[in-house]
């Protein structure tokens, strides 16, 4: 099999719309008539998600961003099959954390939670979410002391709106609830309703993302094998299976596969900051990308626009096929070494 070495990887998120049929009305009796063409029209009106671009009963949620554990210990989460779109960034030399965005959505139940990056806080206000996290690094606590974004946090409410799990040990085992979440946003009086639309561009199914290489497999290798994501296309339901060191990515809460429609792999300027590897993350500057959908792999760029990391191609947004959209933001020219995807 001929295994094509990815210079760079990228976003994908996804639409669908629907084209109302008109009803031939003429035979019907006239009461059945009447109420036919209200029904078709508010079908074809129903409004898509803005971070999926999945028809949706409820597109006004504000966003919510939680950081999600990823340590081997922390898996399978809860959550992760109803996100929008999930971020895997670097947080300590090798080690990622996951970022959940819920707009369309939001889980039952969410976790486990842990702490707060500085730049995991940009991500969250270029999007304007609610922020969840427990804990957090020096640099972000001061971002989240100034009031940068709207945010609860497991170091003050942790036994209140967060709940510590009885089958795993600390810091494994820090959850919190859709009923919390709406709780908390309640109890400090935090804006509901989405008032940002991101820039995001949508094909109107899978089978409109027709051009590309062909890639069935993708493999975002790390050093540590516990972080290394091998993908696998599904042709009928036109999404990607997950695996991570041999084991399909799960949600614990609902024991669903994750399967996201639209993988990004981008290259950003990570850099280590202390002697616990932490690390600091520029968002500002865009850079080499690669996006896979509906089993082929388009070399793009991705930008910040309005604050939301955007596939670009050809100076405009890429198209997204509709679902969910995994983004692995990898450190700089590491993608050649580390990212493969085969036909």
């Amino acid at each position: 099999m001929n295994v094509r070495k990815v210079l760079f990887s990228a976003l994908l998120a996804g639409q669908v719309l629907l084209v109302g049929c008109a009803k031939d009305t003429e035979q019907l009796p006239e009461a059945e008539a009447a109420t036919e063409e209200p029904t078709e029209q508010a079908a074809t009106n129903q409004p898509t998600a803005p971070f999926t671009g999945v028809q949706t009963e409820t597109s006004d949620r504000r966003p919510i961003l939680a950081t999600i554990n990823n340590h081997p210990l922390a898996r399978p989460q809860s959550g992760l099959s109803q996100a929008d779109i999930v971020y895997e960034v670097l947080a300590e030399g090798n080690i990622t954390r996951l970022l959940a965005l819920y707009q369309s959505e939001l889980p039952e139940e969410i976790g486990p939670i842990r702490s707060a990056r500085d730049y995991f806080i940009d991500i969250a206000e270029g999007l304007d979410a609610f922020y969840i996290a427990h804990g957090y690094s020096p640099e972000a606590k001061e971002l989240l002391k100034a009031e940068v974004v709207d945010n609860i946090n497991g170091m003050q409410y942790d036994g209140t709106y967060f709940v510590r799990s009885s089958d795993r040990k600390a810091p494994h085992n820090s959850y919190i609830s859709k009923e919390h979440v709406e709780a908390a946003m309640e109890d400090l009086s935090i804006d509901s309703k989405i008032t940002k639309v991101p820039t995001l561009s949508f094909h109107p199914n899978a089978e409109s993302a027709k051009l590309g290489e062909l890639a069935s497999t993708i493999i975002v290798g790390m050093p540590d094998a516990n972080f290394t994501s091998t993908y696998s296309f599904d042709p009928e339901k036109k999404v990607y299976e997950r695996v991570v060191n041999g084991i399909i990515t799960t949600d614990k809460a609902d024991d669903k596969k994750v399967t996201p429609a639209n993988i990004l792999v981008m290259e950003a300027p990570y850099s280590t900051i202390d002697a616990e590897g932490r690390q600091s993350l520029d968002l500002t500057t865009g850079g080499p990308a690669m996006l896979f959908q509906n089993g082929v792999a388009l070399q793009l760029e991705w930008k910040l626009i309005d604050g939301v990391i955007t596939p670009v191609q050809h100076g405009v947004p890429a198209k997204l096929v509709p679902g969910q959209t995994w983004v692995h933001i990898v450190r700089e020219q590491s993608i050649g070494t580390t990212t493969t995807y085969t036909p």
